[in-house]
């Protein structure tokens, strides 16, 4: 197929992407199946990732960041994709973490942590999900309740990215119970300073083998008030506004998934012979990467246009929501579709297509169900 460039690429993302690109074949491609059985990237990526200015892209440079856009963000969501890389969960630290602390921080908090977030001496996570309460945000039992010049915080989070390694956790708490949305807040910890913070188990999981996903515990760890992002009692409002970009993220990394999908199967039907002939003359290879080279073309036109959108800054709620559902489950089913003409080899953990099946299923979980996402269509409709 010939290459498609994005409308919303420009000359410097071009030199990003080959900056990006050089970085994840030298850096993360010699280190995944390690990686992966010690269910972590290394530490000092992070610090390899900031000295080269690939963390915190779309921040301004007053405050350690790249001065870029999110176009910046989702080249590199991009050439991670290619790269087969699931661990490093950077589109959390940078892509997330750092615009709620961009987007509510006072200029003291902003300088305060995101220069750390830039340069990779923190690793960032958010932790919204309970043992309790995934999608349903509202559900949250974790209390974070006013004593003095603090917050006491109590309770617990789960599936949280970056948890295990995490330097600073924006926690979502109820700082009011009874209140419900209303009495929902967002609050930073940094974990070496917070006396009762303990970290759980790395959790084992289906896929995303590499990307430390992990339990947090907080017994009536004191926080200073000033960690509050913005103002007490507006964490749903804040969540709301973000969640767009989170899941234009999703939906980023999942095209680029699709699309590297397509790649590693049509160069394995080219060399790979049954009955004499090579798979890709069989008519039935042929079709069936036919059809997934066009659900590639077609998600990535429409994520394009809701990257365009967002740079824009016209990103509506339901429209990030159809791009995350649509773009995750076609992921799911193209993946699947390829990893049959690999044949036996495609159920084998040591090719790339295996490894890419079993991480793009929970796609269609996080950043809200696919079933969330629709119930979000249908109430604009």
């Amino acid at each position: 197929m010939p290459a498609r460039r994005s409308a919303w690429m420009t000359e410097d993302l071009d030199q990003l992407r080959g900056l990006a690109r050089a970085f994840f074949q030298k850096e993360a491609v010699p280190h995944q199946r390690r990686w992966a059985e010690q269910k972590h990237v290394d530490r000092d990526f992070w610090t390899k990732a900031g000295q080269l200015g690939l963390l915190c892209l779309s921040v301004p440079e007053e405050y350690g960041g790249g001065g870029g856009t999110f176009a910046h963000e989702a080249v590199l969501l991009e050439e991670q994709a290619r790269a087969g890389d699931s661990s490093w969960g950077n589109s959390v630290h940078s892509g997330i973490v750092a615009h709620y602390l961009l987007a509510y921080g006072t200029e003291e908090q902003k300088h305060r942590w995101l220069p750390k977030l830039a340069s990779g001496e923190y690793v960032g996570a958010i932790a919204m999900s309970e043992p309790g309460a995934g999608s349903d945000l509202q559900g949250i039992r974790t209390t974070a309740l006013r004593d003095g010049d603090d917050y006491v915080v109590s309770g617990s989070k789960t599936f949280i990215t970056n948890g295990g390694q995490a330097d600073l956790v924006v926690v979502v708490v109820k700082t009011d119970p009874a209140l419900g949305a209303a009495g929902t807040s967002l609050l930073v910890v940094e974990t070496a300073r917070a006396p009762g913070f303990r970290r759980g188990r790395v959790l084992d999981k289906v896929g995303l083998k590499g990307q430390d996903t992990a339990e947090l515990f907080f017994d009536e760890v004191r926080v200073p008030a000033a960690n509050l992002l913005g103002a007490q009692g507006q964490g749903f409002v804040q969540l709301m506004r973000q969640l767009p970009q989170e899941r234009l993220i999703i939906a980023v990394a999942s095209v680029a998934g699709i699309e590297a999908a397509v790649e590693l199967t049509l160069a394995y039907v080219k060399q790979r012979t049954a009955f004499g002939r090579e798979l890709i003359k069989f008519q039935n290879t042929r079709f069936t990467l036919a059809e997934c080279a066009t659900k590639a073309r077609v998600a990535r036109a429409f994520v394009d246009e809701c990257v365009q959108l967002h740079l824009a800054g016209e990103l509506d709620v339901p429209t990030a929501a159809m791009a995350k559902w649509w773009s995750t489950d076609e992921l799911c089913e193209v993946v699947d579709r390829c990893v049959q003409l690999f044949g036996g080899y495609g159920y084998m953990t040591e090719y790339p297509i295996a490894r890419a099946w079993a991480d793009a299923r929970v796609q269609k979980i996080y950043g809200g169900t696919n079933e969330i996402m629709k119930e979000i269509i249908a109430r604009s409709l």
